[in-house]
């Protein structure tokens, strides 16, 4: 073990987490991103000695600063952890100390310093109507913010339903005219839908860039395959409750037993695909469904007006 992993190690034992705990972490991610474990010790080296940090720009756009919130609390790695071993955060409006001028200009030169080669993470919808006019910071408006500096990134990466496909602000009438980033500017992003998404599918691709050098492969709407490839249903635990035909007949009907499932009561579970189920939330205490609340379909485009009324089977 080097001295610059040892040093990691020791950070880690400060914040009360033991190496066996980070590994545990590290083959839960592994597992997450669809890799074999053969590829643990691989992932652990990412965060033990990332050999370049990518600088990346966070952007804040259309949206409630819940995906930022969802990041900072998850349990590892700590926003400082990601911010000051893993990734380069030259520009993010909610963990900066700058304002003002002094964050314009934050931006500005950190655009140009790292001109093709920072990876770009928006945060929000862009308001397309009246020039733009429904949504602006510093004077420019989301679009005008985003025409400037996202076709200069290496990559853009949507994070949550806002930049990914518009979300509430883009819901019929849609007076401001708000898309998602990819639809806005023309452009190719990976997409991490959800409102919020989990943090561990946002982790996972910036690992997967780290380790092979490239971002994951991804389904027709742009999401990361390994965290959107198969729907809630899939792996639902509820759903083996109504298919085992024990546990029908114990309930006395089909009918019976569909009161443990939620489709009756409006799950989109069928028609949404995210890993919710497997990955969970709150360091994998509990997901929605398991709460007991019928899946709304967060991570599906248009979901406000495709999925409504919710609570009604479709």
């Amino acid at each position: 073990m080097d001295k610059e992993e040892r040093a990691f190690y020791e950070r880690l034992e400060g914040k009360g987490v033991s190496r066996r705990d980070f590994m545990k972490f590290c083959t839960f991610l592994t597992a997450t991103m669809g890799l074999s474990s053969s590829f643990v010790p691989k992932v652990a080296e990412v965060f033990a000695q990332p050999a370049q940090r990518p600088p990346v720009i966070w952007l804040h756009l259309g949206e409630c600063t819940g995906c930022s919130e969802a990041l900072i609390r998850s349990m590892y790695p700590w926003i400082d952890q990601l911010v000051l071993d893993v990734l380069d955060v030259a520009y993010h409006e909610t963990i900066m100390a700058a304002a003002g001028h002094q964050a314009e200009e934050a931006l500005h030169n950190a655009v140009e310093k790292y001109k093709g080669k920072f990876i770009c993470v928006v945060e929000g919808a862009i308001a397309t109507k009246f020039n733009g006019g429904y949504g602006k910071v510093g004077g420019k408006s989301f679009l005008q913010i985003a025409k400037d500096i996202c076709p200069k990134a290496a990559g853009v990466i949507c994070i949550g339903q806002c930049s990914s496909y518009g979300n509430i602000q883009a819901a019929k009438p849609n007076p401001g005219g708000y898309k998602g980033v990819g639809e806005a500017l023309g452009i190719k992003t990976v997409n991490i839908a959800g409102c919020p998404p989990n943090p561990i599918n946002f982790v996972g691709t910036v690992v997967n860039y780290l380790l092979m050098g490239k971002l994951p492969a991804l389904d027709d709407l742009g999401r990361p395959l390994f965290a959107y490839g198969q729907t809630i249903h899939d792996n639902c635990p509820r759903r083996g409750h109504f298919e085992n035909q024990e546990f029908v007949t114990e309930f006395g009907s089909e009918e019976a037993a569909l009161g443990y499932c939620l489709y009756k009561v409006g799950c989109r579970g069928p028609e949404t695909y995210n890993n919710c189920p497997i990955a969970k939330f709150n360091d994998g205490a509990s997901w929605p469904v398991q709460a007991g609340h019928p899946c709304i379909g967060c991570s599906q485009p248009d979901f406000w007006d495709k999925f409504t009324p919710f609570y009604q089977e479709l």
